[in-house]
């Protein structure tokens, strides 16, 4: 089990790190994004939310890179006619899956120190991590979490021939219900029970708890909720993945014709 983990994140690693201009085109417009979060507030004189600001391009890396990437493993794996092969394999398929997902996410985690660049090359701004001991575990917690979700959007994009249109319909819903940049609280109030079940807006107040002064209150908990929220949808995923290779075996279209 140990072996066919290190070997799909040593394979996904390689596959990931050799497609610069698509697996990890996500990380060359994060600047972008900083760059013009960073330039609003400035320019409206509220360097108070300089943070928010920063935190913003962070998360959206994390979330495109497991929308956009992670979730169309399996449809590349048929396009390129190896998904056949990797299910064949003895390891679990949705094992298998969830490794290379989680490794590809990862390299979201990037997106953090390229904000900070941004706001110390172009605007010399240097924002203090109060609380490092919030921010690394809700950055490592948030990365779990986007790999979950993008387990379980791989089996949905595999079995839908309009996945590319979906994507792109619910990227920026999710910005707004994750309360990326402008957070929950401001949303109307029957749209803040909806943002309780993305990860992305629990992720977002705990990182900004990272950067404000005094103690953040209820860490474990918030946590907690991040990881079982990203669980959640890894076994949903994994469940899904499962019943779509049966589906696809079925069918005989594995491999795309």
């Amino acid at each position: 089990m140990i072996r066919a983990l290190t070997g799909a994140v040593r394979a996904q690693f390689q596959m990931t790190t050799h497609d610069l201009g698509g697996d990890l085109f996500n990380l060359v417009v994060v600047p972008f994004f900083a760059l013009t979060f960073l330039a609003i507030v400035q320019q409206s004189g509220r360097r108070g939310l300089l943070g928010y600001a920063l935190m913003a391009p962070v998360l959206i890396t994390l979330w495109q890179m497991a929308l956009f990437t992670a979730g169309e493993l399996v449809n590349r794996d048929r396009f390129l006619g190896v998904l056949e092969a990797v299910v064949a394999a003895p390891a679990p398929f949705a094992l298998v899956m969830a490794a290379r997902t989680a490794t590809v996410t990862a390299f979201g985690l990037a997106g953090f120190a390229e904000s900070w660049l941004v706001a110390l090359v172009v605007f010399h701004v240097v924002v203090p991590v109060r609380h490092p001991e919030v921010l690394v575990p809700t950055l490592v917690a948030a990365a779990f979490a986007a790999s979950g979700t993008a387990l379980l959007f791989s089996a949905v994009f595999a079995l839908r021939q309009s996945a590319r249109v979906f994507q792109n319909s619910i990227t920026f819903p999710f910005y707004l219900l994750g309360g990326v940049l402008v957070p929950v609280a401001y949303l109307p109030g029957w749209l803040r029970p909806l943002s309780r079940v993305v990860f992305l807006s629990w992720s977002a107040d705990l990182l900004r708890d990272s950067i404000r002064p005094g103690t953040p209150a209820g860490v474990p908990f918030r946590l907690a909720v991040v990881v079982l929220l990203g669980a959640a949808g890894m076994a949903v995923g994994w469940l899904l993945l499962h019943r779509m290779v049966e589906h696809l075996r079925r069918e005989g279209t594995l491999a795309l014709a």
